[in-house]
């Protein structure tokens, strides 16, 4: 059990750190700093935006619109941290 809730931290830490990496590299596609005819940047961009376009399509339709500015990769890294706080605070004491 003790693996279990390790396992589930870490990878809730591994997709924070992809929600990030995909805002850096749309920013940065964004600025023309990185050319996505590059096959590896593209491919880098084609996986952090299949692994976090889902739950970042279902936060959007929940906010509202404010042009160019989006805050759905905030609102979801909240979510996981404070997912991460309540495993820490309520799940710990019971598993130890």
């Amino acid at each position: 059990m003790i693996a279990v809730f390790y396992l589930v931290l870490q990878i809730l830490k591994l997709y924070s750190y992809i929600v990030i990496a995909n805002v850096i590299i749309s920013w940065l596609v964004a600025f023309n700093v990185l050319n996505t005819q590059n096959r590896f940047v593209y491919s880098v961009l084609e996986l952090t935006y299949r692994l976090t376009e889902p739950f970042l399509n279902k936060i959007r339709r929940f906010l509202p619109n404010l042009g160019t500015l989006d805050i759905s990769p905030i609102i979801l890294l909240l979510l996981i941290w404070f997912i991460e706080m309540c495993m820490n605070l309520y799940v710990r004491p019971i598993i130890f």
